[in-house]
């Protein structure tokens, strides 16, 4: 299981916080508390941070999500070999964010690092064959190519990888 499924309490029990003021907007509340948020994950040195909000906890949440989004990105996940492929199973979440060959979930919900993960762990089982990886998936070759698109570092990431194995970059 990737990283991105592990509850906040979890996820936050592996990484270092260091809290930080920062100035710019946001009045002196801001520019007196440490209200930025900056989160490293330890067994992977991926970090994100957050401080455009003036409460901590609503900072230390958006860096939650970008740290999930780094790692979705960043960090992949022991898969299989390709000759496992047809026992592979997607998790609960895919299954359940997954209808008619579609996938719903907005780019700013908390599950979308951890479905975005999964269509890059199986593209990456599927030696970054976007047609395979969606037959896996069980959606449409457009509709895993649209989801990556969501995130513009994940279709880049898809591309650069598709480049070194010899595919055409993908638009």
């Amino acid at each position: 299981m990737h990283l991105c499924f592990l509850a906040d309490s979890e996820l936050l029990a592996e990484c270092e916080t260091i809290r930080q003021r920062r100035s710019g907007p946001g009045g002196q509340h801001r520019n007196k508390v440490e209200t930025a948020i900056r989160l490293t994950h330890k067994p992977t040195g991926l970090s994100a941070q957050a401080s455009e909000r003036r409460s901590q906890a609503d900072n230390l949440k958006r860096a939650l999500f970008r740290l999930r989004l780094e790692l979705a990105i960043n960090f992949r996940t022991e898969m299989p070999p390709a000759t496992m492929i047809e026992h592979w199973e997607h998790s609960e979440l895919w299954k359940k964010r997954c209808r008619n060959g579609r996938i719903s979930v907005n780019s700013a919900h908390n599950d979308f690092p951890a479905l975005l993960a999964e269509a890059l762990d199986c593209l990456a089982m599927c030696q970054w064959d976007h047609k395979k990886a969606a037959e896996q998936l069980g959606v449409s070759p457009s509709q895993l190519i649209k989801f990556l698109k969501k995130e513009k570092r994940a279709f880049t990431y898809l591309n650069r990888h598709r480049k070194e194995t010899g595919l055409p970059s993908l638009f």
